[in-house]
């Protein structure tokens, strides 16, 4: 299966005049900002270049930078002139129909099975190339490309790191309720390609990728047995992540890959323990006899957010690793759970339940400032894009007869705005999203 997500790819830069790179400010708090225009010309060809994968390019570039709320793509019927890829823009011309970067690009099929992707980015207002690439790949993986492709553009224009050339697993769930069927999948950002993991007869729960998404560790109910389990991606294999004598579960992996932080019962007693995968040894992290749970590690490793019923309710907890001294940070009104770190280590993103609502929203990393993103009948499980600018969570439906259940698998901008739903095959809900890496 991981030889499925691999994709070799060389790149290199073609030159082009250095300038000062095009940030864009955004004001977290407020959420507020003027998207900005963008122009994607139809990809010239060279040699036997599929139609439909030139047209697909196209499309998938565009769709990434569209969904993200920060652009504007300008409409192709406005466009004043086509520009060769060897020709400059006549900038005045683009700058009459407000747009702000011109996008020209090229595929090229190189032998049988491979093409060759060409871009330029151009800054219409300075009248400059402000990017230029070259990417190889097997026609196969022409999504991909185009996911690359929109990953640089986005990144030269933001000065934010991309998220379209990545996956996300979650549990696909069908059936009645009472007969519900959990397994676990795995499908691109968009939704696109979407494949299971695990098969219709073992309940499965939380899956969390490792840093190098070679591993997925998840619960499974193997033998009426809740245990965490690791998949393979490269093999297939499914394997017992270790025999703890209790219930594991809410497996989630260290920054290194090394480790995996993970609640255990033993006794009746919830606590969080640490994995070492390597040494094949548990260590102990937290102790008392309340419930311990949802362990997400900082990107630096020397700390984990948790939550905790310590103080009498569900709080959201931050755990020395050095000391394994813990600390409240959550104070507002109702219960906090399923902490998530952000990849930058500025922000935490949370589930809050009150006044009979859920909601998902992010906080500093010390509790302070927290914001609220979404708010709903249920909602859970917030996961972090890479660059720490969205969040991905599953909504639930009310059901006023509890006849049925349907969940969605959502996104939203950390400014609150922008939430989209990534779309999924007809008859599946989805749940438990996490939000991988970019691809290797």
């Amino acid at each position: 299966m991981r030889k499925f997500l691999s994709l070799v790819i060389g790149i290199m830069s073609l030159c082009f005049a250095p300038i000062a790179r095009a940030e864009l400010h955004v004001d977290i708090i407020a959420g507020e900002t003027e998207p900005i225009s963008i122009a994607v010309q139809k990809f010239e060809t060279v040699g036997k270049v599929s139609s439909s994968d030139v047209k697909m390019l196209r499309e998938v570039v565009e769709n990434d930078l569209k969904r993200t709320g920060l652009f504007r793509i300008v409409n192709h019927d406005a466009f004043p002139e086509f520009v060769k890829m060897n020709d400059m823009p006549n900038f005045k011309n683009w700058a009459a129909i407000k747009t702000q970067n011109l996008v020209q690009a090229s595929v090229k099929a190189e032998g049988k099975d491979n093409y060759k992707l060409e871009f330029y980015l151009w800054d219409v207002n300075g009248k400059e190339q402000i990017e230029a690439q070259s990417l190889v790949a097997s026609k196969k993986s022409v999504r991909r490309l185009a996911h690359i492709m929109a990953d640089a553009i986005y990144e030269r224009l933001t000065g934010e790191i991309g998220y379209f050339d990545t996956q996300i697993v979650f549990i696909a769930e069908s059936g009645s309720v009472t007969d519900r069927v959990k397994r676990m999948a795995i499908m691109d950002q968009d939704g696109y390609g979407m494949r299971y993991l695990s098969d219709k007869n073992t309940l499965v729960m939380s899956p969390h990728f490792s840093p190098n998404m070679a591993t997925v560790v998840f619960l499974s109910y193997r033998n009426d047995d809740p245990m965490v389990w690791a998949l393979d991606l490269d093999t297939g294999n499914q394997t017992k992540l270790g025999n703890f004598g209790g219930m594991s579960f809410a497996p989630r992996f260290s920054p290194d890959g090394t480790k995996v932080a993970l609640s255990l019962v033993k006794n009746g007693i919830t606590n969080i323990y640490e994995y070492d995968i390597n040494e094949k040894t548990l260590r102990q992290l937290t102790f008392g006899k309340h419930i311990d749970t949802s362990p997400s590690y900082s990107p630096d490793g020397k700390y984990m957010a948790y939550n905790s019923d310590m103080s009498g309710s569900q709080q959201i907890h931050v755990l020395d690793l050095g000391t394994l001294k813990q600390k409240r940070i959550t104070f507002g009104a109702g219960r906090y759970a399923t902490p998530a770190w952000s990849p930058d280590g500025h922000f935490i993103a949370f589930t809050k339940m009150a006044e009979d609502t859920f909601y998902v929203g992010i906080m500093n990393q010390d509790g302070r400032h927290e914001k609220i993103l979404a708010g709903g009948w249920y909602m859970e499980a917030p996961s972090w894009a890479p660059g720490s600018r969205r969040v991905v969570y599953y909504e639930t439906e009310r059901s006023e007869d509890n006849q049925e259940r349907i969940s969605h698998i959502r996104s939203v901008d950390i400014t609150g705005q922008n939430i989209y739903d990534i779309e999924l095959p007809d008859g599946l809900s989805g749940t438990e999203p996490t939000w991988s890496p970019k691809l290797p």
